[in-house]
């Protein structure tokens, strides 16, 4: 339904967006990742039709958003990073204002309405101005703005930032909500409502895509060793190596004794499973295993291997 390509958007010297290709399929949340200046915005805003690419395209169910940018925005909806807003409006009033510029007057803006203060619950504010209302409220009545018209296609730039744990979580369900209906692009610095809310990840470094994939086969691809973290009881410091004498390619990481207690921490590739073997080995020594844990990678560590210590994959 999305297809981006090869696209490419310079500011003068600056090249915001470096030739970059992707596609977003119809059901699909889709997260869209990087650090603040990576081409996150510009890249939305060209999809959305408010900037033209410097180069490349953007196809929208095959209409292109060069020759064809109003028809392909009226399958959009958009609520951008700073949420356009008009305060002093009651939201009933701006509801109806933006399904008006969307062409729905009389019978279809009351069921558009009806559907959205429904799906955003906004019934508690529809009469308040909208300036008075909390920062939470106020995402959805963007979201509300953005829906109005009942796209296909919901692009968010930072839908959750400056909210509460509490609004974050209510935002995320009601993107979740919206996601079987629709297919949604989200940005967001937030890492863990993207872990917990998208279908797949794109995570774009200076311009340029540097990863694509589901959040599990990205893991599975970048995590490397997996570690198996110890503490064990009455095991002497300078016997503790040898557990890594117990299975092919295991490797002691660290070794420390804490309070009479000695830590460890043994790395092995991820397709091979040593703890049963550790187990015994612990148990056949005489030592008394208290604890036993596997440490696996988070999308915090990916996304950090990929804009920081400059990793690179497409």
């Amino acid at each position: 339904m999305i297809r981006v390509e090869n696209l490419v958007k310079h500011y003068g010297d600056v090249k915001a967006v470096r030739s970059i290709s992707f596609e977003v399929k119809d059901g699909e949340i889709l997260g869209f990742l990087g650090a603040n200046g990576a081409g996150k915005s510009t890249t939305l805003k060209i999809m959305t039709g408010f900037l033209t690419p410097t180069a490349g395209n953007v196809y929208i169910n095959d209409l292109n958003i060069l020759d064809h940018s109003l028809d392909i925005r009226k399958q959009i909806g958009y609520l951008p990073e700073l949420n356009p807003l008009y305060t002093e409006m009651k939201v009933y009033d701006l509801l109806e204002f933006v399904a008006r510029v969307r062409g729905l007057e009389g019978r279809a803006f009351r069921q558009a309405l009806e559907r959205v203060i429904e799906q955003c619950s906004l019934q508690g504010v529809l009469h308040r101005s909208v300036g008075e209302c909390s920062k939470g409220y106020k995402q959805r009545i963007g979201l509300a703005s953005a829906i109005i018209h009942d796209p296909k296609i919901l692009i968010l730039d930072e839908p959750v930032t400056g909210l509460d744990p509490n609004q974050i979580v209510e935002i995320r369900q009601l993107i979740k909500q919206l996601g079987r209906e629709k297919m949604v692009v989200i940005s967001s610095h937030i890492l863990q409502e993207i872990e917990a809310t998208v279908d797949r990840l794109v995570i774009i470094h200076d311009g340029k895509i540097v990863a694509d994939g589901t959040t599990e086969s990205l893991m599975a691809e970048f995590q490397g060793q997996s570690q198996l973290s110890l503490t064990i009881k009455n095991a002497p410091e300078e016997q503790l190596t040898t557990l890594a004498d117990v299975a092919p390619n295991l490797n002691i990481r660290k070794v420390t004794m804490e309070n009479g207690l000695g830590q460890v921490v043994l790395e092995y590739d991820r397709d091979t499973d040593p703890r049963e073997a550790v187990f015994r080995k612990i148990v056949d020594s005489g030592w008394i295993l208290l604890e036993m844990s596997t440490k696996k990678a988070h999308l915090e560590e990916l996304f950090r291997k990929l804009t920081v210590e400059g990793g690179a994959h497409a």
